[in-house]
């Protein structure tokens, strides 16, 4: 993978979104509760994850076999990327 994801690529993703979502709403949320409130599979939830941690824009921290996912508040990108959700569901919501 390229070094750094373009964010268009990072939101291309629905997945992705509905991680960056729940993420954003809970704080901290342990990845099977992400899993079904994602909708999606745990794999696909992983994969997608896996980007998010490499493009630092969410922290995974482990307890035992305990996954909590949180945003990543310190990169600037994290906080573009919510903006970024936000305006296009008012846009949504609008149209």
């Amino acid at each position: 993978m390229t070094l750094k994801m373009r964010l268009e690529r990072i939101l291309a993703s629905t997945c992705r979104q509905k991680i960056i979502k729940a993420a954003a709403k809970a704080g901290q949320i342990h990845m099977m509760e992400l899993v079904r409130r994602v909708n999606s599979t745990h794999d696909q939830v992983s994969r997608n994850l896996k980007i998010l941690v490499e493009e630092k824009i969410v922290v995974i921290k482990k307890y035992g076999r305990v996954k909590i996912i949180q945003l990543n508040g310190e990169n600037e990108r994290t906080l573009i990327i919510l903006k970024a959700l936000n305006l296009l569901e008012r846009g949504q919501h609008e149209g």
